[in-house]
Protein backbone atom coordinates (compact mmCIF):
# COMPACT_ATOMS: atom_id res chain seq x y z
CA UNK A 1 0.00 0.00 0.00
CA UNK A 2 1.25 3.43 -0.21
CA UNK A 3 -0.09 6.53 1.21
CA UNK A 4 1.14 9.01 -0.95
CA UNK A 5 0.26 7.41 -4.07
CA UNK A 6 -2.97 9.54 -5.56
CA UNK A 7 -4.36 6.44 -6.84
CA UNK A 8 -4.65 4.34 -3.91
CA UNK A 9 -4.96 7.25 -1.58
CA UNK A 10 -6.59 10.47 -3.29
CA UNK A 11 -7.57 11.91 0.44
CA UNK A 12 -4.57 11.93 3.04
CA UNK A 13 -4.90 13.38 6.29
CA UNK A 14 -1.57 14.58 8.14
CA UNK A 15 -1.49 15.22 12.01
CA UNK A 16 1.23 17.44 13.66
CA UNK A 17 2.01 17.41 16.84
CA UNK A 18 2.67 20.44 19.36
CA UNK A 19 6.56 19.09 20.19
CA UNK A 20 6.93 18.73 16.50
CA UNK A 21 5.74 22.43 15.61
CA UNK A 22 6.50 24.10 18.72
CA UNK A 23 9.77 24.43 19.74
CA UNK A 24 10.93 24.28 23.85
CA UNK A 25 10.52 28.18 24.14
CA UNK A 26 7.35 28.20 22.68
CA UNK A 27 8.33 29.72 19.22
CA UNK A 28 6.74 27.88 15.74
CA UNK A 29 9.69 26.06 14.24
CA UNK A 30 9.54 27.51 10.80
CA UNK A 31 11.92 25.59 9.06
CA UNK A 32 10.91 22.71 10.07
CA UNK A 33 7.53 23.68 9.10
CA UNK A 34 8.43 25.05 5.61
CA UNK A 35 9.97 21.51 5.02
CA UNK A 36 7.11 19.61 5.83
CA UNK A 37 4.82 22.31 3.67
CA UNK A 38 6.87 21.36 0.90
CA UNK A 39 6.00 17.74 0.96
CA UNK A 40 2.55 18.76 0.90
CA UNK A 41 3.13 20.94 -2.09
CA UNK A 42 4.78 18.27 -4.11
CA UNK A 43 1.35 16.03 -2.92
CA UNK A 44 -0.87 17.89 -4.16
CA UNK A 45 0.80 18.87 -7.25
CA UNK A 46 1.01 15.04 -7.90
CA UNK A 47 -2.96 15.30 -7.31
CA UNK A 48 -3.36 14.07 -4.01
CA UNK A 49 -6.18 16.16 -2.09
CA UNK A 50 -4.70 16.83 1.74
CA UNK A 51 -6.42 17.71 4.92
CA UNK A 52 -3.90 18.86 7.77
CA UNK A 53 -4.93 18.38 11.66
CA UNK A 54 -2.41 20.51 13.28
CA UNK A 55 -1.94 20.94 17.53
CA UNK A 56 0.26 24.16 18.91
CA UNK A 57 -2.18 26.96 19.78
CA UNK A 58 -1.87 26.09 23.48
CA UNK A 59 1.70 25.64 23.43
CA UNK A 60 2.32 29.24 21.51
CA UNK A 61 -0.41 30.86 23.72
CA UNK A 62 1.23 30.16 26.73
CA UNK A 63 4.41 32.17 25.45
CA UNK A 64 2.83 35.01 24.70
CA UNK A 65 0.58 35.14 27.86
CA UNK A 66 3.56 34.08 29.96
CA UNK A 67 1.31 31.06 31.64
CA UNK A 68 3.02 28.68 33.77
CA UNK A 69 3.15 24.92 32.50
CA UNK A 70 3.00 25.80 29.54
CA UNK A 71 -1.04 26.89 29.67
CA UNK A 72 -2.09 23.71 31.27
CA UNK A 73 -2.09 24.77 34.83
CA UNK A 74 -5.95 25.13 34.34
CA UNK A 75 -8.54 25.08 31.93
CA UNK A 76 -8.93 28.25 31.84
CA UNK A 77 -5.46 29.00 31.28
CA UNK A 78 -5.48 26.39 28.09
CA UNK A 79 -8.79 28.27 26.82
CA UNK A 80 -6.79 31.24 27.02
CA UNK A 81 -4.04 29.95 25.60
CA UNK A 82 -5.54 28.47 22.64
CA UNK A 83 -7.70 31.71 21.57
CA UNK A 84 -4.34 33.33 21.72
CA UNK A 85 -2.09 30.95 20.14
CA UNK A 86 -4.69 29.84 17.84
CA UNK A 87 -4.06 33.04 15.69
CA UNK A 88 -0.29 32.17 15.26
CA UNK A 89 -0.43 28.97 14.07
CA UNK A 90 -3.20 29.39 11.51
CA UNK A 91 -1.31 32.87 10.49
CA UNK A 92 1.85 30.28 10.21
CA UNK A 93 -0.14 27.68 8.13
CA UNK A 94 -1.34 30.24 5.83
CA UNK A 95 1.49 32.24 5.07
CA UNK A 96 3.77 29.50 4.64
CA UNK A 97 0.86 27.19 2.59
CA UNK A 98 0.89 30.90 0.48
CA UNK A 99 4.33 30.85 0.09
CA UNK A 100 3.27 27.63 -2.17
CA UNK A 101 0.96 29.21 -3.96
CA UNK A 102 -1.39 27.16 -2.34
CA UNK A 103 -4.58 28.39 0.29
CA UNK A 104 -5.30 27.73 3.45
CA UNK A 105 -8.65 27.40 5.56
CA UNK A 106 -9.37 26.94 9.28
CA UNK A 107 -11.90 24.57 10.77
CA UNK A 108 -12.01 24.55 14.41
CA UNK A 109 -14.17 21.80 15.94
CA UNK A 110 -15.39 19.97 19.26
CA UNK A 111 -16.21 16.76 20.43
CA UNK A 112 -19.45 17.45 20.09
CA UNK A 113 -19.40 18.68 15.99
CA UNK A 114 -18.32 15.09 15.31
CA UNK A 115 -20.04 13.08 18.02
CA UNK A 116 -23.76 14.52 16.96
CA UNK A 117 -24.99 13.04 13.36
CA UNK A 118 -25.95 16.54 11.94
CA UNK A 119 -22.99 18.30 12.75
CA UNK A 120 -20.55 15.93 12.08
CA UNK A 121 -22.49 15.60 8.66
CA UNK A 122 -22.01 19.34 8.18
CA UNK A 123 -17.93 18.76 8.95
CA UNK A 124 -18.08 16.51 6.28
CA UNK A 125 -19.91 18.84 3.64
CA UNK A 126 -17.55 21.67 4.82
CA UNK A 127 -14.29 19.74 4.63
CA UNK A 128 -15.49 18.16 0.83
CA UNK A 129 -15.92 21.82 -0.62
CA UNK A 130 -12.79 23.09 0.72
CA UNK A 131 -11.25 19.89 -0.98
CA UNK A 132 -12.79 20.25 -4.12
CA UNK A 133 -11.58 23.48 -4.39
CA UNK A 134 -8.13 22.81 -3.96
CA UNK A 135 -7.67 24.53 -0.84
CA UNK A 136 -5.95 22.65 2.46
CA UNK A 137 -7.65 22.86 5.30
CA UNK A 138 -6.17 23.49 8.76
CA UNK A 139 -8.17 21.53 11.46
CA UNK A 140 -7.71 21.68 15.30
CA UNK A 141 -9.85 21.19 18.33
CA UNK A 142 -11.50 24.49 19.39
CA UNK A 143 -9.71 24.41 22.97
CA UNK A 144 -10.56 27.68 23.86
CA UNK A 145 -14.51 26.40 24.40
CA UNK A 146 -13.91 22.89 24.76
CA UNK A 147 -14.25 21.91 28.40
CA UNK A 148 -12.31 18.79 30.36
CA UNK A 149 -15.67 16.41 30.08
CA UNK A 150 -16.05 17.09 26.52
CA UNK A 151 -13.19 17.25 24.31
CA UNK A 152 -10.97 15.15 22.30
CA UNK A 153 -7.81 15.80 24.33
CA UNK A 154 -5.67 14.91 21.96
CA UNK A 155 -5.59 15.33 18.25
CA UNK A 156 -4.73 11.29 16.82
CA UNK A 157 -8.43 10.89 17.47
CA UNK A 158 -9.22 13.83 16.38
CA UNK A 159 -7.35 13.36 12.76
CA UNK A 160 -9.21 9.76 12.67
CA UNK A 161 -12.41 10.99 12.90
CA UNK A 162 -11.43 14.15 10.37
CA UNK A 163 -10.37 11.35 7.89
CA UNK A 164 -13.44 9.48 8.66
CA UNK A 165 -15.96 12.49 8.06
CA UNK A 166 -13.95 13.44 5.00
CA UNK A 167 -13.81 9.79 3.97
CA UNK A 168 -9.90 10.03 3.00
CA UNK A 169 -8.12 6.71 2.39
CA UNK A 170 -4.94 7.16 4.68
CA UNK A 171 -4.20 9.21 7.57
CA UNK A 172 -0.08 9.56 8.65
CA UNK A 173 0.00 10.67 12.61
CA UNK A 174 3.52 12.34 12.52
CA UNK A 175 4.76 11.75 16.14
CA UNK A 176 7.63 12.45 18.49
CA UNK A 177 8.73 8.38 17.67
CA UNK A 178 9.12 6.84 14.71
CA UNK A 179 6.15 3.73 15.44
CA UNK A 180 5.05 1.35 17.88
CA UNK A 181 7.14 -0.66 19.45
CA UNK A 182 6.14 -3.99 21.30
CA UNK A 183 7.81 -2.29 24.77
CA UNK A 184 8.70 1.59 25.69
CA UNK A 185 12.03 1.77 23.67
CA UNK A 186 12.40 5.10 26.12
CA UNK A 187 13.13 2.42 28.93
CA UNK A 188 14.17 -0.98 27.14
CA UNK A 189 16.73 -1.36 24.13
CA UNK A 190 15.67 -4.46 22.83
CA UNK A 191 12.03 -3.20 22.16
CA UNK A 192 10.72 -4.43 18.69
CA UNK A 193 9.88 -2.61 16.74
CA UNK A 194 6.17 -3.37 14.94
CA UNK A 195 6.37 -2.24 10.78
CA UNK A 196 2.65 -3.59 9.87
CA UNK A 197 -0.38 -4.01 12.22
CA UNK A 198 -3.25 -6.16 10.60
CA UNK A 199 -5.81 -6.07 13.71
CA UNK A 200 -5.82 -4.35 16.80
CA UNK A 201 -6.40 -6.82 19.35
CA UNK A 202 -5.72 -6.93 23.17
CA UNK A 203 -1.57 -7.91 22.47
CA UNK A 204 -1.51 -4.66 20.17
CA UNK A 205 -3.47 -2.98 23.00
CA UNK A 206 -0.94 -3.63 25.57
CA UNK A 207 2.05 -2.23 23.72
CA UNK A 208 0.66 0.97 24.07
CA UNK A 209 2.63 3.58 26.30
CA UNK A 210 0.37 6.25 27.55
CA UNK A 211 3.53 8.73 28.19
CA UNK A 212 4.14 11.27 25.45
CA UNK A 213 8.16 11.49 24.89
CA UNK A 214 8.09 14.89 24.58
CA UNK A 215 6.28 15.84 27.75
CA UNK A 216 4.91 18.61 25.35
CA UNK A 217 1.83 16.76 23.65
CA UNK A 218 -1.33 15.31 25.32
CA UNK A 219 -1.39 11.84 23.34
CA UNK A 220 0.84 9.17 23.81
CA UNK A 221 0.82 5.65 22.20
CA UNK A 222 -2.80 4.55 23.41
CA UNK A 223 -3.88 7.58 21.57
CA UNK A 224 -2.36 6.66 18.20
CA UNK A 225 -3.73 2.89 18.85
CA UNK A 226 -7.42 4.25 19.66
CA UNK A 227 -7.05 6.64 16.48
CA UNK A 228 -6.09 3.20 14.13
CA UNK A 229 -9.36 1.90 15.44
CA UNK A 230 -11.10 4.69 14.53
CA UNK A 231 -9.59 5.17 11.10
CA UNK A 232 -8.68 1.60 9.90
CA UNK A 233 -13.08 0.89 10.49
CA UNK A 234 -13.57 3.83 8.27
CA UNK A 235 -11.56 2.10 5.21
CA UNK A 236 -8.69 3.74 6.14
CA UNK A 237 -4.71 3.22 6.90
CA UNK A 238 -3.34 4.76 9.68
CA UNK A 239 0.65 4.97 9.92
CA UNK A 240 2.79 6.16 12.84
CA UNK A 241 5.80 8.06 11.70
CA UNK A 242 8.46 10.28 12.86
CA UNK A 243 8.17 13.77 12.67
CA UNK A 244 11.84 14.74 13.89
CA UNK A 245 12.95 14.20 10.43
CA UNK A 246 13.56 16.90 7.73
CA UNK A 247 10.69 16.52 5.62
CA UNK A 248 8.99 13.62 7.14
CA UNK A 249 6.75 12.79 4.73
CA UNK A 250 9.27 12.39 1.83
CA UNK A 251 11.22 10.22 4.39
CA UNK A 252 8.95 8.08 5.36
CA UNK A 253 7.42 7.55 1.40
CA UNK A 254 11.54 6.93 0.85
CA UNK A 255 12.51 4.87 3.78
CA UNK A 256 8.76 3.19 4.74
CA UNK A 257 9.96 3.51 8.19
CA UNK A 258 6.86 3.42 10.14
CA UNK A 259 3.92 2.01 11.57
CA UNK A 260 1.06 0.75 9.55
CA UNK A 261 -2.30 -0.24 10.33
CA UNK A 262 -4.33 -2.08 7.88
CA UNK A 263 -7.84 -0.59 6.96
CA UNK A 264 -10.31 -3.12 7.44
CA UNK A 265 -13.31 -3.24 4.53
CA UNK A 266 -15.44 -0.37 5.22
CA UNK A 267 -18.92 -0.22 6.81
CA UNK A 268 -21.65 2.06 5.74
CA UNK A 269 -20.86 5.40 6.26
CA UNK A 270 -23.48 5.61 9.40
CA UNK A 271 -21.93 2.78 11.32
CA UNK A 272 -18.54 4.12 10.59
CA UNK A 273 -19.71 7.20 12.66
CA UNK A 274 -21.08 5.29 15.06
CA UNK A 275 -17.73 3.15 15.61
CA UNK A 276 -16.23 6.37 16.12
CA UNK A 277 -17.48 8.10 18.67
CA UNK A 278 -15.88 8.48 21.55
CA UNK A 279 -18.37 9.61 23.96
CA UNK A 280 -21.20 7.40 25.48
CA UNK A 281 -23.97 7.62 27.48
CA UNK A 282 -24.36 4.35 29.64
CA UNK A 283 -23.49 0.65 29.19
CA UNK A 284 -25.43 -2.43 28.92
CA UNK A 285 -24.09 -6.01 30.59
CA UNK A 286 -25.13 -8.83 28.73
CA UNK A 287 -25.29 -12.57 28.79
CA UNK A 288 -23.43 -15.03 26.90
CA UNK A 289 -26.48 -15.36 24.66
CA UNK A 290 -26.90 -12.39 23.36
CA UNK A 291 -22.96 -11.83 22.86
CA UNK A 292 -23.05 -14.69 20.81
CA UNK A 293 -26.33 -13.17 19.02
CA UNK A 294 -24.61 -9.74 18.65
CA UNK A 295 -21.95 -11.67 16.82
CA UNK A 296 -24.43 -13.37 13.99
CA UNK A 297 -25.45 -9.98 13.50
CA UNK A 298 -28.87 -10.12 15.59
CA UNK A 299 -30.19 -7.24 17.67
CA UNK A 300 -29.78 -6.94 21.19
CA UNK A 301 -33.19 -7.48 23.19
CA UNK A 302 -34.22 -7.31 26.68
CA UNK A 303 -33.83 -10.77 27.49
CA UNK A 304 -30.53 -11.29 26.83
CA UNK A 305 -29.54 -8.04 29.50
CA UNK A 306 -28.23 -8.50 32.66
CA UNK A 307 -27.72 -5.28 33.67
CA UNK A 308 -27.88 -1.34 33.10
CA UNK A 309 -25.19 1.46 34.06
CA UNK A 310 -25.35 5.33 33.06
CA UNK A 311 -27.72 8.03 32.44
CA UNK A 312 -28.97 8.14 28.49
CA UNK A 313 -31.83 8.92 26.65
CA UNK A 314 -33.47 7.08 23.65
CA UNK A 315 -30.64 7.37 20.76
CA UNK A 316 -27.51 7.98 22.97
CA UNK A 317 -24.93 5.67 22.31
CA UNK A 318 -24.22 3.15 24.56
CA UNK A 319 -21.86 0.13 25.02
CA UNK A 320 -22.28 -3.33 25.59
CA UNK A 321 -20.01 -5.29 27.48
CA UNK A 322 -19.99 -9.27 28.03
CA UNK A 323 -20.23 -11.53 31.37
CA UNK A 324 -16.38 -10.46 31.31
CA UNK A 325 -17.09 -7.01 31.08
CA UNK A 326 -15.55 -6.98 27.73
CA UNK A 327 -16.56 -4.77 24.60
CA UNK A 328 -19.09 -6.62 22.17
CA UNK A 329 -20.44 -3.59 20.67
CA UNK A 330 -21.91 -0.51 20.88
CA UNK A 331 -25.14 1.32 19.27
CA UNK A 332 -27.52 4.00 19.84
CA UNK A 333 -30.40 2.66 22.40
CA UNK A 334 -33.94 2.28 21.92
CA UNK A 335 -35.07 3.41 25.46
CA UNK A 336 -33.75 5.51 27.64
CA UNK A 337 -31.87 4.28 31.18
CA UNK A 338 -35.02 4.25 33.38
CA UNK A 339 -36.88 2.17 31.09
CA UNK A 340 -34.00 0.15 30.06
CA UNK A 341 -33.50 -0.80 33.68
CA UNK A 342 -37.03 -1.96 34.32
CA UNK A 343 -37.14 -4.32 31.15
CA UNK A 344 -33.44 -5.82 31.62
CA UNK A 345 -33.98 -9.98 31.40
CA UNK A 346 -37.38 -9.45 30.37
CA UNK A 347 -39.11 -11.19 27.33
CA UNK A 348 -40.67 -9.08 24.42
CA UNK A 349 -44.23 -10.46 25.67
CA UNK A 350 -43.90 -8.90 29.09
CA UNK A 351 -42.72 -5.14 27.41
CA UNK A 352 -46.05 -3.73 27.06
CA UNK A 353 -47.40 -4.79 30.50
CA UNK A 354 -43.90 -3.31 32.61
CA UNK A 355 -43.81 -0.24 30.56
CA UNK A 356 -47.93 0.71 29.84
CA UNK A 357 -47.03 1.53 25.75
CA UNK A 358 -46.56 -0.93 22.85
CA UNK A 359 -42.73 -1.34 23.34
CA UNK A 360 -40.03 -1.49 20.49
CA UNK A 361 -38.89 -5.35 20.63
CA UNK A 362 -35.11 -4.48 20.22
CA UNK A 363 -33.16 -2.71 23.45
CA UNK A 364 -30.61 -2.19 20.85
CA UNK A 365 -31.76 -2.18 16.98
CA UNK A 366 -28.89 -3.65 15.19
CA UNK A 367 -29.02 -1.11 12.49
CA UNK A 368 -27.98 1.06 15.02
CA UNK A 369 -24.95 -0.98 16.33
CA UNK A 370 -21.54 -2.08 15.20
CA UNK A 371 -19.93 -5.28 16.81
CA UNK A 372 -17.01 -4.59 18.42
Amino acid sequence: MSLFAPAACPRLVVKVGSALLVDAGGAIRRDWLGGLIADIAERHAAGQQVIVVSSGAIALGARRLGLPKGGRASLEDAQAAAATGQIALSGAWAELLGDRGLTAAQLLVTLDDLEQRRRYLNVAATLGRLLTLGVVPVVNENDSVATEEIRFGDNDRLAARVGQAANADGVVLLSDIDGLYDRNPTHDPDARFIERVERIDAAVEAMADTRSASGMGSGGMVSKVQAARIATAAGAHLAIASGRVERPLSRFADSGRGTVFVARPAQPARKAWLQGRLVAGGTIHIDAGAAAALQDGRSLLPAGATRVEGRFARGDLVMILDEAGQPVARGLSEYDAEEAVRIVGRRSDELEAILGHAPRTALVHRNHMVVA
